[in-house]
């Protein structure tokens, strides 16, 4: 079963095409053009207090200074946790040098089975940049309200499986923590490429 392929898919359209609209007074270059969904000043800035892959408890602030692509999932996903974190690292590593302070930052919304062991195993399959994000309930509904992230758990089958389906995007913070760009696994690579560099240099 996928992820949000059927019910998210239509929202995901009306979201991407709702925060797509041109904004003026932002401060930023006029003459920049993005191929992701440009979002500034659309959602509030970074802002989170859960665990990281280590045990610790971290916050938004441990992030300042560098470029976030935030993803919200969970390890047993079938499909497009796995592309899109796919798709993440392979942007990260397009980047080069200039990739060195991009953070993937994995928020589990299954934290009953995603602990921080399970989530440090699963990033770091796909990236060193890579961070898995969990806590707790009240935790993960705080940073998921704040960002309109929806996701509903499936009826366990006889094993005690199930599924969650969960919104599917990325959403990129600059280096002061400000939302910037909105993208999804529908975005092709060079995409994040282009758009990752374009805002690296903007905020150097």
């Amino acid at each position: 079963m996928t992820c949000f392929h059927s019910l998210h898919a239509a929202r995901r359209l009306v979201l991407l095409g709702a925060l797509a609209l041109p904004l003026a007074g932002c401060g930023h270059k006029s003459d920049q053009t993005w191929q992701l969904s440009n979002i500034t000043g659309v959602m509030p800035k970074l802002e989170f207090n859960l665990t990281n892959d280590l045990g610790q408890k971290v916050t938004a602030a441990d992030y300042k200074g560098k470029v976030v692509l935030l993803y919200f999932g969970y390890t047993h996903c079938p499909d497009v946790c796995p592309t899109t974190m796919q798709l993440m690292s392979n942007v990260v590593q397009q980047l080069g040098p200039e990739g060195k302070d991009v953070r993937i930052l994995f928020v589990s919304v299954d934290p009953k089975r995603d602990s921080n062991v399970i989530l440090k195993a699963y990033t770091q399959a796909f990236s060193p940049n890579a961070i898995g994000l969990t806590g707790s309930m009240k935790e993960i509904d705080a940073i998921t309200r704040r960002y309109r992230v929806a996701f509903s758990y499936g009826k366990p089958d006889a094993q005690g499986n199930y599924v969650v389906d969960h919104s599917a995007g990325v959403y990129i913070f600059g280096e002061d923590g400000r939302i910037r760009l909105l993208g999804s696994d529908s975005n092709p690579p060079a995409a994040f490429v282009h758009d990752l560099k374009q805002l690296i240099a903007d905020e150097s």
